[in-house]
């Protein structure tokens, strides 16, 4: 007797193919950024074991010295530890943000699935090196140095091909949602690898940095024999970028050149039949994806907001270390909270958004709350577990939030603007001088906390409040376009309704 097939059989098979398809090319992206941010999370874990609070643990056991830094890994054992770490995390900062706007022209010329899985599996060889340090016995921070400006260099096929993946297989409809549910892949990434680096962080090190490196690796091979980057690939159909939506969009009512440019036209580019090799447009350059309306201010934004993420994502832990005197592990696991306010974040922002159709105007009020509550963290934080648990919530949420609405529905949105008559081949470019506009200040925020930290640490919290408040300023343009496209739309309602 044959056995009924199983359930999850049967709902495979009572999907369309379209959702089918989607649904894998969904989660297979999602793992893959998972693990490019599990693979760049251990560093920050790490730190605090690099340079350790010697005397805690008594005398050398070898020579009888009671120095404080006998434990210390060399070079980290000397009084600018707090630079060095800085360079470490600059030297893998800066080679992200300046290959991130190669990589994009890159990703839109190259064939997505080899481009992602080679820079998956390069990038798990870099991340392993660096924890081989530890059993090589390496102590010169040159070879520390190396591994992360190679890291940060093929770590930028991520991001681009990623964003270009899910952005070929969803319409701007509830992209949004979907995109902020998707994004936080982030968060995953970074509370994954906080809790895999901290199993060895006390004991051995290196393997913090081995493991994952071994994972991005098995996951780039997985994305190399299962990728979709098309639907038509598949003979799926193509989604629509531009739908009209006059009751849920109150830019349907602006000018073409809106912001996000949605769009009411119904035009042959917009079909939904396959296109044939023939049709297939052109890349666009650098230059003309930077005139697509929104894409500097978006950029910029995003400069001050990843600025802010990113010197929690690298100092967090040692933060609580140094203020609420926690262990490496603990601070670790304690640290990974930020992260699941960012998953929330992320959801609610995108979840506004799509309801409101203001992209800027979620991410501006967002940004206005964040700035008081960086002030509060700081200033009553550690006072006790619950409070800190709280505010390391609220605080992932704010931050996290317009950080994951930029570099997800707006890159998508701007990428398939309406300006560019349908021409999606800009997708990947106009996400790489997003992300690597932002990943400018993810780089200019761990140097800062470096240099700025020996003066004190309310110096570090002034210093992000103040880059928050400018990301807010700077989208001030998009939000008042937006503002005055809801007072149109409602002023046309209430006149319809009179008529």
């Amino acid at each position: 007797m044959r056995a009924a097939l199983a359930p999850g059989v049967r709902l495979l098979r009572a999907l369309p193919r379209d959702s089918r398809y989607r649904g894998l090319t969904l989660v297979l992206t999602f793992l893959c950024y998972t693990s490019y941010h599990l693979s760049r999370k251990p560093i920050s874990i790490v730190k605090s074991q690099l340079h350790p609070n010697c005397s805690a643990l008594g005398v050398n056991p070898h020579n009888g010295s009671n120095s404080t830094t006998w434990c210390s890994w060399a070079p980290f054992d000397q009084d600018n530890y707090k630079e060095l770490f800085g360079a470490l995390d600059n030297a893998f900062l800066v080679a992200y943000a300046i290959g991130m706007f190669i990589s994009g022209i890159f990703g839109e010329r190259l064939p997505l699935r080899y481009y992602l899985s080679g820079g998956m599996v390069l990038s798990g060889l870099f991340t392993a090196l660096f924890g081989l340090g530890y059993f090589w016995d390496i102590h010169v921070l040159w070879y520390f140095i190396i591994m992360q400006v190679c890291n940060g260099l093929v770590q930028t096929t991520g991001w681009p091909s990623v964003v270009a993946c899910v952005g070929n297989w969803f319409g701007k409809g509830k992209r949004g949602l979907i995109m902020g549910i998707w994004n936080s892949h982030t968060s995953v990434g970074n509370i994954l690898g906080s809790l895999i680096a901290g199993i060895w962080v006390s004991s051995k090190w290196g393997l913090s940095f081995i493991v994952p490196g071994i994972i991005i690796a098995a996951v780039g091979v997985a994305c190399f024999f299962f990728l979709v980057e098309h639907p038509e690939d598949v003979g799926c159909s193509p989604p629509l970028h531009h739908v009209m939506s006059e009751e849920k969009d109150p830019e349907g009512v602006t000018s073409d050149d809106g912001p996000l440019g949605a769009s009411g036209h119904s035009s042959a580019e917009h079909s939904e039949s396959p296109k044939e090799p023939s049709e297939e447009p052109e890349a666009i350059s650098f230059l003309e994806a930077l005139r697509i309306p929104g894409v500097v201010e978006f950029s910029l934004c995003l400069l001050f907001a990843k600025l802010v993420s990113y010197t929690f994502l690298y100092w967090l832990p040692l933060y609580i270390v140094n203020v609420a005197h926690f262990g490496a592990k603990e601070a670790g696991d304690l640290s990974t909270l930020f992260d699941v306010g960012g998953i929330l974040g992320g959801i609610v922002a995108g979840l506004i958004s799509d309801y409101s159709g203001g992209r800027a105007t979620t991410c501006c009020a967002m940004l206005v709350v964040a700035a008081p509550m960086l002030f509060l963290y700081n200033r009553i934080g550690q006072t006790g577990i619950g409070t800190s648990i709280a505010m390391l919530i609220v605080c992932g949420a704010l931050v996290n939030g317009p950080y994951a609405l930029i570099t997800t529905a707006v890159s998508a949105d701007l990428g398939t603007h309406e300006s560019l008559k349908g021409n999606a081949k800009a997708l990947s470019t106009v996400t790489a001088i997003i992300d690597g506009t932002g990943s400018v200040g993810a780089a200019l925020g761990p140097l800062l906390a470096g240099l700025i930290s020996p003066t004190g640490w309310n110096n570090v919290f002034y210093m992000l409040i103040a880059a928050d408040v400018l990301a807010c300023l700077l989208l001030a343009r998009v939000v008042v376009k937006e503002v005055r496209g809801w007072c149109g739309y409602m002023a046309r309602k209430r006149g319809f309704k009179q008529f």
